[in-house]
């Protein structure tokens, strides 16, 4: 990756994109570079005001990502970002619901892992016109150090969600390691093609309800296994423990497949949320890359016509190599010396 600029800067934010890659590396790069944060923050604050509005939830992300991923190297871009974020969100104030609601689960996720205080949450949901749960009071906040105590008690290992995912880049060639916490993942966020060809994979290979072979063993299953009414029958132990070990039996194979058929339903009904999710997404950048098509094609019509007159014009200037020579034979001109000299 390049050194540091406000152009490279610039250049950057405007090919970010909403996929969790393109935000970790932007994400990755700025927090490199964060001897320069409260430029980049002043940067990032101008651009986002500037963007379209489908763009903005992006760049609200990408500062989520900077801060939370930053703050084990350093509290700057915290700090920076906390000086701008009111005004981002009264900005953000006038965006659709889904946004706002996106917006609102990142508020929810700082206050959950105690990036903001309680009183700056209040006020960042306040501009962005969200429903606050109570007022903010010292009772809360000790409440909050509180729990931070109890958290470093339980274990000094280190729990990841599973939101949370690690990448190593190298970074003006040194390597880095990052922890992506981007909010992401919630309900109503398209997930990345690749995690819903996973999910996939993963229904493909939990489906028990094509499984035809165990299907047939719990058809074939002798009726004294489920009917009470037969046990009155057997008049021995020989045959009472035979139909034990068959009972048994079955309660195993119908417990195993009972589990097998609840993970096939819970892996339809996850890949059925993210194809939800996800095709939305997906017909807006067809969208996009309809409209980018149609510009760049109008493009090339033109330069084609620009083409076509320059070859017609071309074919009408003269060609001045099969002009007659109209200076040959004739004496030079007289130079200027020439003509005022008087003999």
């Amino acid at each position: 990756m390049a050194g540091f600029t406000e152009t490279a800067f610039i250049k950057k934010l405007g090919e970010l994109n909403n996929s969790s890659q393109s935000i970790q590396t932007l994400s990755l790069w700025l927090i490199h570079h964060r001897k320069h944060h409260a430029i980049i923050v002043k940067n990032w604050y101008r651009e986002l005001i500037k963007a379209k509005e489908s763009r903005k939830l992006t760049f609200m992300y990408l500062a989520n990502d900077v801060i939370q991923n930053s703050k084990k190297k350093g509290p700057e871009f915290g700090k920076e970002f906390g000086h701008v974020l009111k005004k981002a969100f009264e900005h953000m104030s006038t965006s659709d619901e889904k946004t706002k609601n996106s917006l609102g689960r990142l508020l929810n996720i700082w206050k959950e892992r105690e990036m903001y205080d309680e009183i700056q949450i209040a006020e960042f949901k306040q501009a962005l016109l969200l429903p606050i749960e109570g007022p903010p009071s010292k009772k809360i906040k000790n409440n909050a150090e509180n729990s931070k105590k109890e958290k470093h008690n339980k274990s000094p290992a280190r729990e990841y969600k599973k939101s949370e995912t690690e990448v190593t880049v190298e970074v003006d060639g040194t390597i880095e390691t990052h922890v992506h916490l981007s909010p992401r993942t919630p309900a109503g966020d398209p997930p990345e093609p690749e995690e819903l060809i996973k999910a996939i994979q993963d229904l493909e290979n939990s489906i028990a309800s094509t499984d035809e072979a165990v299907r047939q063993r719990i058809a074939m299953f002798p009726k004294e296994v489920s009917e009470i009414s037969i046990l009155s029958k057997i008049e021995d132990k020989v045959s009472a423990h035979k139909l034990r070990v068959q009972v048994d039996e079955a309660i195993n194979l119908l417990n195993e497949y009972n589990n097998r058929l609840t993970v096939e339903i819970e892996n339809r009904k996850k890949v059925t949320t993210m194809l939800k999710d996800f095709l939305p997404s997906q017909r807006e950048l067809l969208a996009q890359a309809e409209r980018g098509l149609e510009e760049y094609q109008d493009k090339l019509q033109r330069i084609y016509a620009v083409r076509q007159e320059l070859k017609s014009h071309i074919q009408n200037l003269p060609d001045l190599t099969q002009l007659p020579d109209v200076t040959g034979g004739l004496a030079p001109l007289p130079s200027a010396g020439d003509l005022f000299n008087i003999h």
